[in-house]
């Protein structure tokens, strides 16, 4: 390394002396100043020449070097003791600046470094260095003064204010428990410890309530942050996230007890303690050399959470009270982040589980779909949000798919999934077509939209302030026909049997809330075997990319994927929502299956009641090929109320179909739209008493409106083996 010149400088060089007695005239007016400034000035001084040589330092200066000096003695041409106190870069630093000033003639101030002094020798001191321009009267600078002053309190304390100020805004970012105690760890080290430990009581992870009584025995806390100076953290015994139990007699397990600090400047003193209750622990910090501890207790609103453990090592300071006073206070700061994200933890679990409460806990088995679902909710931050599906079971073996998306998050969105949900199961049952659902659920939403104005009544047609998507679909396994309609929803993907995928082209329609505006459906006729894909906008759409890319990587993880649908479920969440995931999702997968011809048996009958008696046999002996003979009682009966009605009431075309499924059903179709409606007839009426009688020998009855009239139904549900 290059040496940059602070001579050490002879007394008897003439150059130095002609030097000193140029820059102090002894012996004129300024002479005994400047003496009585060398000699009993308590701030270390050094003044050097042009050449950097030193020509007089005072006995403060001395001192700094290690040298004892009587008050008022001083040396010139002696070498510069603060150069033998720096380390090789600050003493380099130190002579750039005494050359700066002897150049531009002006002052350099408040040039910090650390160092170890005469007057302190066993700890580390900063010091502040000042180079100021010596001027004669000509304006010429003939050597610059060194000004040593030791600011190490100063130091400190600012170092103190700009770590709080560090840890208020890097503590408590999220409101994530573990995060949390991972940033008061990351905030303390190196600053304060070599080494940190963070060990939090399970209650506060999983956000249950605390106890505010002491903490006995042997607790066992969860590790939820390690910090070390040294890579990888080689001294912490117990991992990220598993239990680290402390022994009773143990430091930390009386910290806890009491809630008071444990301060250790040398651990000499209670490592023995460490090493017989806890082997494994005083075995490392031995081997890492730890020599000085602290243990503080995390405590917020008079609960304790958990306990800090620190050391040191590499620094080789022992902590004082002033180091326990700081982390104190960051502790107290970190405490009342972690109990905030465990309060925020337990009202996220208490949404989490209303909103999980309020979509479907399995899917029906049912002969036309095979289905599976997943639905991943939102990021902590946003809380949760209002995505929903549904399969819902409909008369003459069809079944109902379903998703949809309320916008916003938070405990209105779900609870307002929850509605919607309820309201299109109720609409569901009263077999109304997709766009006729969409229409009524449309008036549903401006309706609480309408309740949510508090006092302020949303105009019928006028947008409120919640809003929703929905897809709904009616599959047909006895004709393979599916009809769909959304309202502002993604279009559902199909990936038929040969393995072409496309997204279906569907009216779009208007998100539900809007009002006054139609909805259409689409029927289409799909292949048995169909895998159809209902999703939400969660799935597909990101930050990161177009929505385009979203529905690609949609459609090529459906064709790629794995038969079972469980598994493509995982491997369609795994492939897009594997690192951008922020806004809920819903995915609901249906395989479409058709039901055998050998299941269904249809007759069309003509507006005769002589054909009643025949369109009976009829159907008694389908059920005797079909092995049903233990029906054929009620079923006889069934249709002969059913066909008779129509006969009478409902117009030409009558047209009466059976079907096995996992219920035998019944149903008469005519050309009328006229309802049924069941009532209980009188002791001298003659009639009224089929639809009651058809009620009370089968589970299910009901009927629904087609585009040429409607269809009455009914069903017996048929055993396990019988289907």
């Amino acid at each position: 390394m290059e040496m940059h010149g602070v001579p050490s400088g002879d007394a008897a060089e003439p150059s130095a002396v002609e030097e000193h007695a140029a820059l102090f005239p002894i012996g004129t007016d300024e002479g005994p100043l400047a003496d009585w400034v060398l000699s009993w000035s308590s701030v270390a001084l050094a003044v050097h020449d042009a050449d950097l040589r030193c020509v007089r330092e005072n006995a403060a200066m001395h001192r700094l070097g290690g040298e004892a000096v009587e008050p008022g003695a001083f040396a010139a041409g002696t070498r510069c003791r603060l150069a033998s106190v720096l380390a090789d870069p600050d003493r380099d630093a130190w002579i750039t600046l005494m050359r700066r000033v002897l150049r531009t003639g002006e002052p350099e101030t408040d040039f910090r470094v650390r160092a170890r002094t005469g007057t302190h020798p066993d700890h580390e001191r900063v010091l502040s260095i000042s180079v100021s321009p010596l001027r004669q009267e000509a304006g010429r600078v003939p050597g610059v003064c060194t000004t040593v002053v030791d600011v190490t309190d100063q130091q400190r304390d600012k170092d103190r204010l700009t770590l709080l100020n560090e840890a208020s805004t890097r503590i408590g970012s999220t409101l994530d428990v573990m995060r949390t105690a991972q940033e008061l760890a990351d905030v303390i080290v190196p600053a304060v410890a070599d080494f940190v430990a963070v060990d939090l009581l399970e209650a506060l992870l999983s956000g249950d309530e605390l106890s505010p009584l002491p903490i006995t025995g042997a607790p066992a806390l969860r590790r939820s942050a390690n910090a070390s100076v040294r890579s990888g953290v080689p001294e912490a015994v117990v991992r990220l996230g598993d239990v680290d139990v402390h022994p009773e007699r143990s430091p930390s397990a009386r910290v806890l007890r009491s809630g008071r600090s444990m301060l250790s400047p040398d651990l000499a003193s209670v490592l023995e303690d460490w090493a017989n209750d806890d082997p494994v622990r005083g075995a490392s910090m031995r081997k890492h050399g730890f020599h000085s501890g602290m243990i503080v207790p995390i405590i917020a609103r008079g609960t304790t959470l958990g306990v800090l453990l620190l050391a040191r090592s590499a620094n080789e300071e022992p902590f004082d009270a002033e180091d326990l006073s700081l982390v104190e206070e960051l502790v107290a700061r970190a405490a009342v982040c972690l109990d905030n994200a465990r309060r925020f933890t337990r009202e996220r679990s208490s949404a989490v589980a209303l909103q999980q409460s309020l979509l479907p806990q399995w899917l029906p088995e049912l002969s036309a779909v095979e289905a599976a679902s997943r639905y991943l909710p939102a990021a902590p931050r946003l809380g949760v949000g209002g995505d929903w599906f549904d399969v819902i079971p409909l008369s003459g073996a069809r079944v109902a798919l379903v998703v949809g998306d309320v916008v916003g998050h938070g405990l209105q969105a779900a609870a307002t999934m929850g509605r919607l949900r309820t309201a299109v199961r109720t609409l569901a049952d009263v077999e109304l077509a997709p766009d006729e659902l969409l229409t009524h659920l449309d008036d549903l939403v401006l309706r609480l939209s309408a309740e949510s104005e508090t006092g302020r009544g949303t105009a019928r047609g006028e947008a409120g302030d919640i809003g929703a998507t929905c897809l709904y679909a009616v599959y047909d396994p006895v004709s393979g026909c599916c009809s769909l309609a959304r309202a502002g929803h993604p279009p559902p993907a199909v990936v038929r049997p040969d393995g072409s995928a496309e997204f279906l082209d569907l009216p779009a329609g208007p998100p539900l809330g809007l009002g006054g505006l139609p909805f259409e459906a689409r029927e289409v006729e799909l292949p048995e075997g169909s895998l159809l894909a209902l999703y939400t906008d969660g799935l597909v759409e990101s930050r990161e990319y177009d929505v385009d890319v979203g529905l690609e990587s949609l459609r090529q993880a459906l064709v790629a994927g794995e038969e079972n649908l469980e598994d493509l479920c995982d491997g369609v969440v795994a492939r897009l929502l594997a690192t951008h995931r922020t806004d809920d999702a819903a995915l609901l997968l249906a395989r479409l299956r058709r039901l055998d011809t050998r299941q269904v048996a249809a007759w069309d009958l003509p507006t005769d009641p002589a054909a009643v008696p025949a369109v009976r046999a009829d159907a008694l002996h389908t059920l005797a090929d079909w092995g049903l003979e233990e029906e054929g009682y009620v079923t006889e009966l069934v249709v002969s109320e059913l066909v008779t009605n129509a006969i009478r009431y409902g117009g030409d075309n009558i047209r009466l179909r059976l079907i096995r499924d996992r219920a035998l059903i019944c149903e008469v179709a005519d050309t009328s739209s006229t309802a049924p409606h069941m009532r209980r007839a009188r002791a001298n009426d003659e009639g009224g008493r089929g639809l009651l009688l058809v009620a009370q020998l089968t589970d299910r009855w009901g009927s629904r409106q087609t585009t040429t009239g409607k269809v009455i139904w009914c069903e017996q549900t048929l055993p396990e083996s019988r289907y």
